[in-house]
């Protein structure tokens, strides 16, 4: 619910640092943005964050993921509908890149009407972790394509590098024609899904999942590949930030923690529970504390997280998806405490934000205002809370908290019930559309 392109390592994070750049070669009446309805605030408050406010009809939810060939058809069909035959590129929102290639990726404009155009990094190391691109015969101001190769071991990748081969990067610029025409060809049920017309979610039922290197680039005798020469990095893995981030005299990358180190250097530390941090004789290891997560391992081996983690959704657990603090539309809440019976919430309002109009069959609340001025409204009557006055709220009342102030809002919630979780909510009005 999380997902590390909306993390600030920084003042701005990944997700806002890929809208900046594109911002630098078009308007942002023209960046559109496919992503899903757990991150749509995201995605709508972060640009906010940038000084800019997307056309709400420029966020495009994916009614569930389907790889990337099937989102990329859905922005593409959008763009073509709001502009026509367009040249359009494609970005991840998690990678570093250095904004000067931007002006590289502009230049390949030329290309487009004729290729599926590509970027390949030229690489600074043997890495094992990126697919690699061959190129053959120069096409201005690119190479066509030879061969797409998968992600190699190390002697594999030294060999690559030696042959000339390029990190694929995954960032593209399609024409809507050529793009769509490659579609048809290489992935005809894609195309006839969209083609078929009907809403999103009738689409999605009926669309394979399939990337857009399997679907068309890899089958495609028409790709282009283009040189980028700057820094990229798509941060797979905390070895990958370590990179990324500053790091003191010894190469430690220490972040939001008070350390004590002792004799130790090339780590990674991160850590957001206020707590003392001590190594001693630890040498490139990284160290991620959090709430309801410490995560303990070599930087080496850093990509076998994600091991951790499918093991976690096999055994449905929850904290796979959803972390202590938990983002919505109108600010966040932290879990305190809970057991089957009670939950203990931190929650943050944002200045000129409120809930939904909401009541629980389960569960009774109260509410102990920490810091702000809170305006509560309780089966049509309203009042107003100021720090260290409280209210109490029972099961079956329509209520509605709300930050009439400038500050931000924070409360204490405990929640009391035979049900306490999320799915004990019935909306009635809610300024950002949910049900």
């Amino acid at each position: 619910m999380y997902p590390k392109q909306f993390l600030k390592f920084g003042e701005t994070s990944l997700f806002q640092e890929t809208v900046l750049r594109c911002l630098e070669v078009s308007d942002i009446s023209e960046i559109f943005v496919v992503t899903n309805e757990a991150q749509k605030f995201f995605v709508i408050g972060q640009i906010k964050e940038t000084g800019y406010s997307i056309p709400p009809e420029n966020v495009l939810i994916e009614p569930e993921g389907k790889n990337t060939l099937p989102a990329i058809f859905y922005g593409m069909k959008e763009i073509e509908k709001k502009f026509g035959n367009s040249i359009v590129g494609i970005f991840s929102s998690d990678h570093v890149l250095d904004r000067a290639a931007m002006g590289t990726i502009s230049s390949a404009e030329k290309l487009a009407s004729d290729y599926l155009v590509t970027f390949g990094v030229v690489p600074t190391f043997p890495h094992t972790g990126y697919g690699y691109i061959k190129a053959s015969e120069a096409c201005e101001p690119g190479y066509r394509v030879s061969e797409f190769r998968e992600k190699p071991d190390f002697e594999t990748a030294q060999k690559y590098i030696e042959e000339g081969c390029l990190w694929n990067s995954g960032m593209f610029l399609f024409e809507t024609r050529l793009f769509f025409e490659e579609v048809k060809k290489h992935a005809p049920s894609v195309f006839a899904c969209f083609e078929k017309g009907g809403d999103i979610n009738e689409i999605y039922t009926c669309v394979d999942k399939v990337s857009i290197d399997y679907g068309i680039m890899e089958k495609s005798d028409n790709v282009a590949v283009v040189k980028l020469n700057q820094k990229w990095s798509d941060l797979g893995n905390f070895a990958a930030i370590y990179d990324e981030l500053e790091k003191d005299s010894v190469g430690n990358v220490i972040h939001e923690c008070d350390p004590m180190l002792l004799n130790s250097d090339g780590n990674l530390v991160y850590s957001k529970c206020g707590k003392i941090v001590s190594l001693i004789d630890v040498k490139d290891m990284v160290v991620v504390d959090t709430s309801d997560a410490l995560l303990i391992c070599p930087k080496s081996s850093s990509q076998k997280v994600k091991e951790i983690v499918s093991d976690l959704k096999t055994r449905k657990d929850e904290r796979a998806f959803v972390g202590q603090t938990v983002y919505r539309p109108w600010g966040s809440y932290t879990l305190l405490d809970a057991s089957p019976g009670h939950k203990i919430k931190n929650i943050t309002v944002l200045s000129d934000h409120k809930l939904s109009l909401q009541l629980h069959y389960h569960r009774s609340e109260h509410w102990v205002v920490v810091k702000g001025m809170a305006c509560v409204e309780v089966d049509g009557k309203q009042f107003f809370l100021r720090p260290g006055e409280s209210t109490f709220i029972r099961a079956g009342q329509k209520h509605r908290l709300s930050n009439p102030g400038k500050v931000p809002l924070e409360i204490i919630e405990v929640q009391l019930g035979e049900l306490v979780d999320e799915g004990d909510i019935v909306r009635f009005d809610d300024v950002y559309g949910r049900q």
